[in-house]
């Protein structure tokens, strides 16, 4: 991957990339919170809110690693473009052990478990909610 040296307008396209990712976890948010609960409150009871959201956070994970690249000059078309290809720009970020870890919770919670096979657990779906804040928190600085 090759950066530009725009550097202002870089950190233009960081800026509103974390912006975009935000509104992503929001309305993942509150598409999650139109199903119901079970009774137990252990799963929620509509996987069609549950799978929409899962997708929708799992994508404003990606769109906040999306904002770190381009902050740091890698252009709109450098970006990646499969989850392989994030796991090899992942272990070029110094200081990357929680990031991984939480793109990893990610993965597997929101987008196998949540969005493509429609997992409806709570606790997996809040855990993975949480690493994609935390994912945003690492970049908007």
């Amino acid at each position: 991957m090759k950066t530009k040296n725009n550097l202002p307008e870089s950190i233009e396209l960081k800026r509103q990339t974390l912006k975009e990712a935000k509104r992503f976890l929001a309305n993942a948010k509150e598409t999650i919170s139109k199903s119901p609960f079970s009774d137990t409150g252990k799963t929620y009871i509509d996987d069609k809110y549950t799978r929409e959201g899962c997708g929708m956070a799992y994508l404003a994970a990606f769109r906040a690693i999306d904002g770190y690249l381009l902050g740091i000059g890698i252009s709109k078309d450098e970006l990646p473009q499969s989850i392989e290809h994030y796991e090899r720009v992942l272990k070029t970020i110094p200081h990357n052990g929680k990031l991984k870890e939480n793109v990893k919770i990610v993965y597997q919670n929101l987008h196998l478990f949540g969005y493509y096979r429609g997992g409806t657990n709570v606790d997996m779906i809040k855990a993975g909610m949480k690493a994609v804040k935390d994912i945003i928190s690492m970049f908007d600085t």
